[in-house]
């Protein structure tokens, strides 16, 4: 597992805006990344065709698809364990905000904050 200079040695971040560095830390690979953005467009492409046909039944689709690909990433790439486990709340919003971070094109000078200790 890597370590990072942002680390979670605190009881617990208290607001969001303390998490998220320490999120993006987590997630300086981008094959990891790529991972993570592929698992929440296939939850967007996922929840449009179930409000498109109504068809509820595959909710469960959008924890295999988001969480899945987004493990893999942890597990097999960046060799951490997902923020998920410990601050779930956070880690889920922190999601969304890295992937509108990457789509505005602001991802890149947020990750150079990053102190570049915190590469594995």
């Amino acid at each position: 597992m890597t370590s990072s200079p942002v680390t979670d040695n605190r009881q617990k971040f208290t607001t969001f805006a303390e998490f998220y560095p320490y999120y993006l830390s987590e997630h300086q690979l981008p094959a990891c990344r790529l991972l993570h953005y592929l698992g929440s467009s296939l939850v967007l492409a996922l929840l449009g065709f179930m409000l498109w046909s109504g068809q509820w039944q595959w909710w469960w689709t959008l924890l295999v698809a988001g969480y899945g690909c987004a493990w893999i990433g942890h597990f097999f790439i960046e060799h951490n364990r997902p923020a998920t486990f410990k601050y779930p709340f956070f880690s889920l919003a922190a999601d969304w905000v890295m992937f509108k971070d990457m789509l505005t094109g602001q991802l890149a000078a947020k990750l150079a904050k990053i102190p570049a200790s915190s590469a594995p």
